[in-house]
């Protein structure tokens, strides 16, 4: 038997999943890991443990394979985006790793957005200008927090770290680098300009290498503890919004993925650079001929997490003593409500947005409140919210590259039929769900294979793919969306103001009972 592995490194977890060449989940495991919220607008990880999480996640999965008669083919990796880790010259962190949803360099992103410049940059690098990228982190680092920007010799995301610590070398994937804000998508270099921004100079970045680009020499202390055969070769892969694509086949041009997990996007595939003449959507590198458009929200199942813990205390006790999944529970509650929930809309920005209204400030909101609104009410609004804001990016998205040929859903909140049937009716489209467990693992998976020449092209995915289902909109219910979704989009706008005004009155009366890790 011939196995290939594939590594997602999230938000919150690391995914490791083994695919057997017959294209079945021989192994797969989760291990998790602490977001550091110490202070307002931070979001910070331990690089180290993530380190030790990707560790125990390949040990887990390698128990699974004989390898006196099994072969190991490759392990490839996915990774989220945005993270910066600054290393002094010995490789050794010197920040912890702060991640896409830190926001703490608010301030220099929209003076950069605002700017002719930010729009230029824009233009070159396919990354709307946001606190998410570490081109915005580094201007902060380098006005607030010199003394760092002074003992740092390098400059990486946590993917590259990874890459350091097994194989000793620094280097990072076109995929990654497109969304740090300082890559030239037309030049697939580092961009001057950037990095002048940044504070920055080439060689204190890492060497830039294809999403195919294949490692080799595993260091042999990682080999023995994992299992895995020092020559065994890894596969650089791509970030994870692109391999969440390939990994549920939306490659073909008008074929979008609509993803929702912690945070959620939209995105499609096209052959060249895009962007888009309002700054609302990204372009980032999947592989050669390959560009995924799209636009990320911050607020998905997070948002969920949010309404089980503070607004159904009860609902979630009662689930707990029923042996059931809270979530399930809640679903259940939401889906006995009418559609369009009374009228009552939920702004969902619990931890600002990114697209399409790119605004650190923006703040959550109930709208519509009665004496007649109960939880049940609050529960069904704040997950028609969630899709709401996907749905706005699904229409930013139609004026660059058109309406979309069909929708492909994905995530962890794509596994609930209550879901399933909210997306087609809010976007007014057949939605179907391919029943690929691990969307951007699989990706990872996929991009590996096709390195190592073990598959001719990227659309062999479908063979890991099967029973999708397809989901069309209820003619009784999507009217009520009809009417609803102008005024959420007019309201998220109309606020852009007083988000500001309340963001600044927060991050000056900081909360003193915040809890620092998630």
């Amino acid at each position: 038997m011939q196995f290939m592995i594939g590594i997602d490194i999230g938000t919150t977890s690391v995914k490791t999943v083994m695919y057997n060449d017959e294209g079945t989940i021989a192994a797969q495991s989760n291990n998790l890991y602490p977001l550091y919220q110490d202070l307002p607008d931070m979001a910070e990880e331990d690089p180290d443990e993530i380190f030790s999480a990707l560790l125990d996640g390949l040990t887990t999965v390698m128990r699974s394979v004989d390898t006196t008669k099994d072969k190991v083919a490759g392990v490839s990796f996915s990774c989220a985006m945005h993270s910066l880790i600054l290393l002094d010259e010995n490789h050794k962190p010197i920040t912890r790793a702060i991640t896409w949803a830190d926001n703490r360099a608010v301030e220099y992103a929209d003076k950069l957005k605002n700017s002719p410049e930010g729009k230029e940059l824009y233009e070159k690098t396919g990354t709307p200008i946001h606190p998410m990228t570490p081109l915005s982190k580094l201007m902060w680092l380098n006005a607030e927090h010199k003394d760092l920007m002074n003992q740092a010799r390098w400059f990486i995301g946590i993917k590259e770290y990874v890459i350091y610590k097994l194989f000793g070398v620094l280097q990072e994937d076109y995929s990654i680098a497109n969304a740090t804000g300082m890559f030239n998508m037309y030049k697939m270099d580092w961009d001057d300009q950037a990095m002048a921004l940044a504070g920055v100079t080439r060689d204190q970045l890492p060497k830039l290498v294809d999403t195919t680009a294949q490692l080799h020499g595993l260091k042999s202390e990682y080999a023995a503890v994992t299992g895995l055969p020092e020559e065994t070769p890894f596969v650089m892969g791509a970030s994870d919004g692109p391999l969440a694509n390939l990994g549920v086949n939306a490659i073909e041009p008008g074929v979008v993925a609509v993803t929702i997990g912690t945070s959620g996007a939209v995105r499609v595939v096209t052959d060249k650079p895009q962007t888009d003449p309002k700054g609302r959507l990204f372009c980032y590198y999947l592989c050669k001929d390959h560009w995924v458009v799209g636009g990320p929200v911050n607020n998905g199942g997070i948002v969920f997490r949010w309404v089980r813990d503070q607004l159904c205390a009860p609902e979630k006790l009662t689930a707990e003593q029923m042996h059931v999944d809270s979530y399930d529970l809640l679903t259940k509650i939401a889906s006995e409500v009418p559609a369009g929930s009374d009228g009552l809309i939920f702004l969902p920005f619990l931890g600002g947005e990114r697209a399409p209204i790119w605004d650190a400030n923006a703040r959550g909101t109930f709208f519509g409140l009665t004496r007649q609104t109960n939880r049940a009410t609050m529960i069904r609004s704040a997950l028609e919210g969630i899709v709401y804001n996907l749905y706005t990016v699904m229409l930013a998205m139609e004026e660059v590259v058109g309406k979309p040929k069909s929708i492909q859903a994905t995530g962890g909140f794509a596994k609930s039929a209550f879901w399933r049937q909210l997306l087609s009716d809010i976007f007014e489209q057949d939605v179907t769900i391919p029943e690929s467990p691990e969307g951007t693992a699989l990706g990872a998976i996929v991009i590996g294979m096709y390195s190592l020449g073990i598959i001719d092209n990227l659309g062999e995915v479908s063979k890991f793919i099967e029973n999708a289902k397809t989901y069309h909109p209820n003619p009784d219910t999507f009217p009520v969306y009809r009417d609803l979704v102008p005024i959420y989009i007019r309201l998220s706008r109309m606020l852009k103001t007083e988000y500001k005004n309340i963001a600044e009155f927060q991050r000056t009366h900081p909360d003193p009972n915040l809890d620092g890790e998630e």
